[in-house]
This record gives C-alpha cells, structure tokens and sequence, in this order.
C-alpha cells in the first residue's frame, strides 16, 4: 500500500480531489439526463407511436463509442470536462427514458380518472400523480445510469487527463506504479456503490408505500390464523 494514495503532480489534483472531479463529471451528465428525460418520456407517453423512434435514436448513439463521440466533439469543446459529459448525458438516455415512460404507463386508469374528475389538467397530473407514483421505476433506471456513468467517466483520460479517477491508470502505466491502477479501480468501484446506496435510500424515504423485502417468520406466520379461522372464533 505503499504510495497508494501519492498522486502523481502531473494531474494537479489530490485523490479527494480526483473523487470530487469524478462524482461531478458523471453525476451531473445523468442530471441533465433526467431534465431531458422527463418531458422527452411524456411526449412519447401521450403520442405512443413516438416511443419506438426515440428509443431507436438513444439506442444508436448508446451504440456509438465514446472515443468517436470525442473526436467529433473536440474541434467544438476543446480537451475539456465538456467534451466527457456530453456523451454521457446522451447515454444516460437510453437508461432513463424507458424507464421514465415504463413508470408513468404503470399508474392505473381508475388513479387517472379520480385526479381528472378533481380538476388537475395534464402537466398538473403528470407532476403530481404521475411521477411520484413512477419513482420506484425512475429510481431504478437512475441507479443503472450512475453505474453506467461512474464507469465511463475514465475514458476521459484518453483527451488530455480528463478522466478524473481514470487518470490514475494512465499514471500507472507511465511510471510503473501498479499501486495507481489498483487505487483507481477499487475507488471507483466504491463510488458507484455508494452512489447506488444513495438512490436506494432516497428511493425508500419517496416510497414509504413500498415493501422493503421483509420476509414473514415461519413461527409467526404459523401463530397467526388464518381469516377464516378468526372470524369463526
């Protein structure tokens, strides 16, 4: 562990400052992600046959690699965090709008009807019925984007030292200090873990509703009568 946390001076940062450079270069391309999911994923609620084209076109430039996307982007963006956050705010995309639409198509007919018959028209519907009934489902998708995002963000270092964390690889290989690679996968592996436990918590502090998983006793399931048996007594 020697040198684990020494930090070559050619990235100009500490390791918490490679952490704080990584969180923002990928959380904040799903944020805008998720602004532009959200009405995206309403239009293809309320026009359906809008859903298979867009889908399609997230697909493709899910398909794409990053590394043609930064060629393409770097005459405009230059070597800059930019030119790493655009794409992966675009494939944040094909994560979070089908699951958007998913949840929003899961909210029963009757839920539709009663906060029609109360007066609410279709943006006020859709902000206050709609997607709080959708959370789990957007929570869900949010959870597979920052993975997703927190991993890609060391293709970065490929354009001038812009992949935060992933830098540390290059590094490792430049000066023959494994110690550099190792620190960069297992950091970056916590980071989505904890990320992940985040948007899990936030998920059960939105959905108090929701069943967490817990599993009856056998003894007391076997103590508890049955309905038909409580009412005979």
């Amino acid at each position: 562990m020697n040198g684990f946390f020494d930090i070559p001076s050619d990235l100009d940062n500490t390791w918490l400052g490679l952490i704080g450079l990584h969180l923002r270069e990928a959380l904040l391309p799903v944020l805008a992600g998720l602004l532009a999911a959200l009405p995206l994923a309403q239009l293809c609620v309320r026009f359906r046959w809008l859903y298979p084209p867009v889908l399609g076109v997230t697909t493709v430039f899910y398909a794409v690699p990053s590394l043609a996307v930064f060629v393409v982007l770097i005459d405009y963006t230059g070597q800059t965090e930019l030119t790493v956050m655009i794409p992966l705010a675009v494939y944040s995309l094909v994560v979070l709008v089908p699951a958007i639409v998913d949840g929003v198509r899961s909210v029963p007919e009757e839920t539709l009807a009663a906060s029609t018959a109360m007066g609410f028209g279709p943006l006020r519907r859709y902000l206050q019925v709609q997607l709080p009934i959708a959370v789990p489902a957007i929570l869900a998708g949010l959870r597979v984007a920052v993975a997703s995002s927190i991993s890609l963000v060391s293709v970065g270092a490929l354009i001038g030292n812009q992949g935060a964390l992933g830098n540390l690889l290059a590094d490792a290989q430049k000066y023959g200090r494994p110690e550099l690679a190792v620190n960069s996968v297992l950091t970056t592996a916590v980071l989505a873990i904890l990320c992940d436990a985040v948007l899990v918590l936030a998920r059960n502090l939105l959905t108090p509703w929701m069943p967490r998983g817990r599993r009856q006793r056998p003894k007391e399931a076997a103590a508890r009568p049955e309905p038909q048996e409580a009412f005979a007594r």
